[in-house]
């Protein structure tokens, strides 16, 4: 076997075999595959596709590139993965919701991808949050939290990490194949034993319509079932911001006020129905309503408190939150042009316009500033007199802070009342 005859079977149209598969997902990880070969295995794949098959394949090939972890705890191991959304802040709340409910979430979350925010640079926010801990730590905080949200370690899924660099530089990030296994051997190899998936779709979402969010839904669930974990995924929406809040301290900020009891809305919203559908899937009957509890009663706070402390941040944090998280040197109003109603919001042009403030990386070297972004950003169907408030801009800068003022105000278009559409657009599995 050799990654000439793989390439060779993609580009004559034929399926390559499993063994084919394993080979070259061992030969990434080990670098026996150039970068030239894993760009033509990419494309290769975007053209032609893989059957389910050897979608699961290729899925578990790279997931057995590396490390898989193992765990020996009293309760299901569970996790939630999105595909990316503007303001989406909803792991930093589900993630010790379900650990209240008695099951273990490890989740292994990523930085912002284009327009969208990142866990991970969300959580360094948090002073001393160590994102990358060992794993003894990371046992340890697991087992006293119930939960810990980190980076994959560099032993988990190197095909992947290998691949997805040559993806993002020979135009087949698209590709549904290639999305699938990246998304879900990274979190088999976490040792999960149920997984709910948030596939969104909209103006802020990287899938634009329901049938291309649908079909990327069923691929995740098919295969990932396929491959032994339990998934379901639920469309949802993303015609504007789950949280109200764009921008990484902004968004711990939304999400204690969840926590805390002081908020509800989409994001709360949002929360109970795929810790729902987790729980369901788990066996776990009244998913909703445990979780509702768990933010209610204050146990979902107190393992917030406890992952925060155990990962090196403060131990007072939920107590006293507003103090530890940075501020921006500039907030300004975004006034609306008009009176009217939030008939449409570009989801896009205020993700990017949070990047542009330094709130999210334009290439991979830059430097984040954490206290940056958009907050009290109106709804869909708000009514708005001239001159009132959009959303107010977060900036280091006064330069900085003119620009986004113009590109927010321009993301908005008033008109008739619209009516926004449902959360949920759909469920598989």
């Amino acid at each position: 076997m050799d990654a000439r005859t793989v390439i060779a079977a993609l580009r004559r149209g034929e399926e390559p075999t499993a063994e084919g598969i394993r080979w070259f997902a061992a030969g990434l990880a080990d670098g026996t595959v150039s970068a030239a070969q894993a760009g033509a295995f990419a494309m290769g794949i975007c053209l032609r596709g893989l059957t389910e098959d050897n979608r699961v394949a290729l899925t578990l090939a790279m997931r057995d590139s590396g490390q898989v972890m193992r765990w020996d705890l009293d309760a299901p191991v569970l996790d939630k993965h999105s595909t990316g959304g503007v303001g989406d802040c909803v792991s930093l709340v589900l993630a010790p919701a379900l650990a209240a409910c008695g099951v273990y979430v490890p989740m292994i979350s990523g930085r912002g991808l284009g327009h969208t925010g990142g866990t991970l640079d969300k959580l360094d926010a948090i002073p001393g949050y160590a994102v990358s801990p060992d794993e003894t730590l990371l046992r340890a905080v697991l087992k006293e939290a119930g939960c810990a949200i980190v980076s994959a370690s560099a032993g988990i899924a190197p095909a992947d990490r290998r691949l997805y660099a040559v993806r993002d530089v020979t135009a087949t990030v698209e590709s549904l194949d290639l999305i699938t296994a990246s998304i879900l051997s990274k979190k088999l190899a976490a040792g999960l034993e149920g997984l709910v998936l948030d596939v969104k779709v909209g103006s802020g979402a990287f899938m634009k319509t329901d049938a291309d969010a649908r079909a990327l839904a069923e691929a995740l669930v098919s295969t990932a079932n396929a491959a032994g974990c339990p998934t379901t995924a639920l469309v949802t929406d993303m015609d504007q911001p789950i949280a109200s809040a764009i921008g990484n301290a902004l968004e711990v900020d939304a999400a204690m006020r969840v926590l805390t009891g002081r908020s509800e809305g989409a994001l709360f919203d949002l929360t109970l129905a795929l810790g729902g559908a987790l729980l369901d899937g788990a066996g776990i009957a009244g998913g909703e309503d445990k979780l509702r509890e768990a933010l209610a009663s204050g146990a979902a706070a107190e393992r917030m408190g406890r992952m925060v402390f155990g990962l090196g941040g403060p131990r007072d944090f939920v107590e006293d939150w507003p103090r530890y998280l940075p501020e921006a040197n500039v907030i300004r109003e975004v006034p609306a042009p008009d009176s009217g109603h939030v008939a449409a919001i570009d989801g896009e042009a205020l993700g990017l316009a949070v990047v542009r403030l330094g709130g999210g990386r334009a290439v991979e070297t830059d430097m984040i500033d954490p206290g940056v972004g958009l907050s009290d950003v109106l709804r869909l169907g708000a009514a708005v007199d001239r001159g009132q408030p959009l959303a107010r801009v977060h900036a280091g800068r006064e330069d900085q802070a003119d620009e986004a003022v113009r590109v927010v105000r321009d993301a908005f278009r008033i008109g008739e009342a619209a009516i926004a559409g449902p959360l949920v657009r759909a469920r598989i599995g």
